[in-house]
């Protein structure tokens, strides 16, 4: 804040000193003059290491020194020159060290940029007020589109941009390009001329006009009113992509959607492409464990199959196995017996030899014993022969070789495959016949 205005001194009061004139009038120019618009050439600049900034602004007639504070500098879209003729926001002061009377510059903008917002704004005024602006009249963008045109000039680097975003976006979607010039005298007609030369060929489902960023008066083109009725009157959608984030053109208002730089527009449009590789790329993991799900289940069903299925040698083998544990159990049935037995005898021995008085009664009872031992031996041994041989009689009959011995035959395909039907066979294949004895190779002559 400016330092408070001293009260002017009465005719006979003291004399002031210099800093406190240089303070009062300091106020007075600071409380009188507001803050306001000069216009000027640019001279004697200087970028100081602090970063503030001192130049002069001249006309025809005089001059005047100014003062940037860094702060300010810093905002600048563009760099000072000398020469360079600008329009200087700024309020009047006094450099009261050295009682110079100075401007400080709050904002600056190059000459003649003042006219163009004006011209700006009330062009914008009037295509609203007729609806050029309505979100209503505007359509959305075709999600996939088949073709896109791009409306710029072919040496404007936004171009580069927005081709190297379709590359990597969508590399396989066909572009066409409009070339017009994007800056200058009638590159606006020239744009416009384009927009309609592509909607009159109807060969894109979707036209950018894009450009780099720049100062306003490189910008002017998108900001004319031929260029804005072109655009409302085309028949196919268009983003407009026309400098950088902080630059709004006239064109952007009436475009159907509007992107903050060329590059983003590329990747409006290319939106459902992009989105639609998503997806993809997450559903492929989903659909390859579906897959293994399904993989696993079927080989799970293999394996139960599998189980339930026995080669006619795997049952002979298990049944030989529990022939030879029958014989196993029955010999040793036979031992038992037979150590019983013995045991049995010793017992009676002691018995006998305790009973020597009456050893003719002992010796018809061991006798009888004995008879009875045997014939018991002799019965067992009988049932376990006969159980054997009807094992090996159930065996015999399991033996696929004694089927065949009573007049069957085993046929098989060319490819070894057994023939259980008449359907497996055609009028003139050869079949393989085994017989209990030999084997032979005959030719179908008709199948019923």
């Amino acid at each position: 804040m400016p330092a408070p205005t001293p009260a002017l001194p009465a005719r006979d009061e003291r004399v002031l000193s210099v800093a406190e004139l240089n303070r009062l009038a300091r106020g007075v120019l600071e409380s009188n003059i507001p803050l306001l618009w000069v216009a000027g050439e640019i001279s004697n600049l200087t970028y100081a290491a602090s970063g503030h900034v001192y130049f002069s602004l001249k006309d025809e007639g005089a001059q005047v020194r100014c003062t940037m504070w860094r702060n300010r500098a810093q905002s600048l879209p563009f760099r000072l020159a000398n020469g360079m003729n600008v329009e200087a926001r700024a309020l009047v002061t006094l450099y009261e060290a050295r009682g110079d009377y100075q401007i400080n510059v709050d904002a600056l903008r190059q000459a003649g940029i003042g006219a163009l917002y004006e011209a700006f704004a009330r062009l914008r005024q009037r295509l609203e007020a007729e609806g050029l602006f309505d979100p209503a009249r505007k359509r959305p963008l075709p999600r996939y589109p088949r073709r896109v045109g791009i409306v710029t000039s072919l040496q404007a680097a936004a171009l580069r941009d927005v081709l190297a975003a379709f590359e990597r976006r969508a590399p396989s979607l066909p572009l066409v390009i409009y070339p017009a010039p994007v800056q200058g005298e009638g590159a606006a007609a020239q744009l416009a001329a384009a927009l309609r030369s592509a909607a009159a060929r109807q060969e894109c489902d979707v036209l950018i006009l894009c450009r780099g960023g720049g100062s306003i008066e490189d910008l002017w083109a998108f900001n004319e009113e031929v260029l804005a009725r072109a655009i409302a009157a085309c028949a196919i959608p268009v983003v407009c992509g026309v400098g950088h984030e902080t630059d709004t053109t006239i064109a952007d208002f009436v475009a159907d959607q509007r992107a903050a730089t060329p590059t983003a527009a590329a990747e409006l449009v290319t939106a459902g492409y992009v989105d639609a590789a998503q997806h993809l790329a997450r559903l492929a993991p989903l659909l390859q464990r579906a897959l293994w799900r399904r993989i696993e289940n079927l080989q799970q069903c293999v394996d139960i199959a599998a189980r339930s299925l026995v080669h006619p040698g795997e049952r002979l083998a298990r049944m030989r196995l529990a022939t030879d544990h029958c014989g196993a159990r029955l010999a040793a049935a036979v031992r038992g017996t037979m150590e019983t037995a013995y045991h049995a005898i010793g017992r009676h021995g002691l018995r006998l030899r305790g009973a020597r008085p009456q050893f003719g009664t002992a010796q018809q009872s061991l006798q009888h014993l004995a008879r009875r031992l045997a014939g018991a031996l002799q019965h067992g041994q009988e049932q376990r022969q006969a159980r054997l041989e009807a094992l090996h009689s159930h065996l015999v009959h399991l033996d696929p070789t004694q089927v065949l011995a009573r007049g069957y035959s085993i046929v098989r395909d060319a490819s070894g495959t057994i023939v259980r039907s008449s359907g497996q066979l055609a009028a003139g294949s050869e079949v393989d016949m085994q017989f209990a004895a030999g084997k032979a190779r005959a030719t179908v002559t008709r199948t019923d």
